[in-house]
């Protein structure tokens, strides 16, 4: 579980990050695309060029979900039972994708961040999506 510190500064750096969601989810899916083209497959209905309205649908989602946990932090379980349900059950996502884009946005929150993005906020972020990879693939179990 997080620690006390680690909730501040996954909070704080959200802070930093809201305002560019939709840029940072449309980012950390291309990164996804790019490096592992393997997902692709999940997406065959989307047009997967730099910055398509899809892209950037879907980016703008998938850190809303984020953003949402963060606000849940004390209760992310509850708070990402659908998510996962939906993932398990109707998307039939392979669960080792949750911590693809979970390096791949860590990826992008050190290229948009550099100076914000230290060792301390990389390990409390990266402990985190941790924790949101392992609740998201509970359903899996």
């Amino acid at each position: 579980s997080l620690m006390k510190n680690e909730r501040a500064i996954i909070m704080s750096m959200w802070d930093k990050m809201a305002s560019q969601a939709e840029a940072i989810g449309t980012e950390t899916l291309e990164r996804l695309f790019c490096s592992y083209p393997q997902t692709k497959t999940y997406f065959p209905h989307f047009d997967l060029h730099h910055g398509s309205q899809q892209l950037r649908v879907h980016g703008s989602k998938i850190l809303a979900a984020v953003g949402d946990a963060v606000k849940n932090i004390d209760n992310l379980a509850s708070a990402l039972t659908k998510l996962s349900e939906l993932h398990a059950y109707i998307l039939r996502v392979d669960p080792v994708n949750f911590k693809l884009l979970s390096h791949c946005l860590l990826v992008t929150l050190a290229s948009r961040f550099p100076a914000d993005f230290t060792a301390e906020v990389h390990e409390a972020w990266d402990k985190f999506m941790s924790i949101l990879s392992s609740i998201l693939t509970e359903k899996y179990r």
